[in-house]
């Protein structure tokens, strides 16, 4: 589809971005904000959505906590005071902290599943209680094509997104008839700081934010059910399902899948990310 013909479907239409200070989030912002969306970002890192927010232009942006009730809620009530009805809403917030699973403390764990997950339980849920009154809305979640595989060393982070494209489908079912709309969108690996530190799967490329972005506003623009970034990377992960399941584990250790977010990370480029995600800075 067109940029203008995108441009055309997204226009005037109120769209609220969760995790929208950098990466994927960001250079979502700014392509629905360059297709004359009106859109509001929202980040647990208060000062960078609002250096984001305000390089971009944007009229509202703000500090959001998606496993909080309270500040989601909140900032749904303020965007939609400003802007008006919630056309849109992608839960985008996410993180991924590597290691094996008996490393790993309980406390990240714990924040893996709260941002992951519940965070996009809970913005649907605030999300779809205004949508369903008036008989339309859209849901995009994003996901990831570890949510259909299986790679070690981000156990954790794979469940969370299996759960989101379980969740996803199912909300999707119950809401058929009711004029909201629910979509997944699948990355591969991304060049943003969620990948510091690792090389990615050897023989794809990995894709970059506004490839991600520019998906989701066709997306937006003409709903479907899913979308896989990139498409040679989605069109393995999704043809290996019909594999053996020997045969579609050998094709995970021939792309190095083993070895990616286990042996073949560089700690010390990835050292500020986990800080974050872990929440510990």
């Amino acid at each position: 589809m067109a940029d203008t013909a995108v441009g055309l479907k997204l226009r005037d239409k109120v769209i609220v971005i969760t995790g929208g200070a950098r990466g994927i989030g960001l250079a979502t912002a700014t392509a629905l904000h360059n297709l004359g969306a009106k859109v509001a970002i929202g980040d647990i890192d208060e000062v960078k959505v609002k250096e984001s927010g305000t390089a971009l232009g944007l009229d509202v942006y703000g500090k959001l906590d998606v496993s909080d009730p309270h500040s989601f809620a909140e900032f749904l009530d303020d965007v939609e005071r400003q802007l008006g009805p919630i056309d849109v809403l992608v839960n985008n917030a996410g993180i991924m902290p590597l290691g094996l699973i008996i490393d790993e403390p309980d406390a990240v764990t714990r924040r893996v599943l709260d941002i992951n997950v519940y965070g996009v339980i809970l913005g649907t849920k605030l999300a779809i209680e205004r949508m369903v009154p008036r008989g339309k809305g859209h849901v995009v979640n994003v996901a990831s094509l570890a949510g259909e595989g299986h790679v070690p060393g981000a156990a954790t982070y794979c469940a969370s997104k299996h759960a989101v494209i379980g969740f996803t489908d199912t909300a999707r079912l119950e809401y058929r008839k009711a004029g909201v709309k629910f979509s997944l969108v699948n990355p591969t690996f991304v060049n943003t700081d969620l990948i510091a530190g690792t090389q990615g799967m050897k023989g794809f490329r990995n894709a970059e934010p506004t490839d991600v972005a520019n998906a989701i506003a066709q997306l937006i623009a003409k709903p479907k059910p899913l979308v896989r970034v990139t498409k040679a990377a989605g069109a393995v992960i999704a043809s290996s399902k019909f594999l053996p399941r020997v045969l579609s584990e050998g094709l995970n250790r021939v792309m190095g899948g083993e070895h990616i977010f286990t042996d073949d990370v560089d700690a010390e480029k990835r050292k500020a990310y986990e800080a974050r995600a872990r929440g510990e800075e």
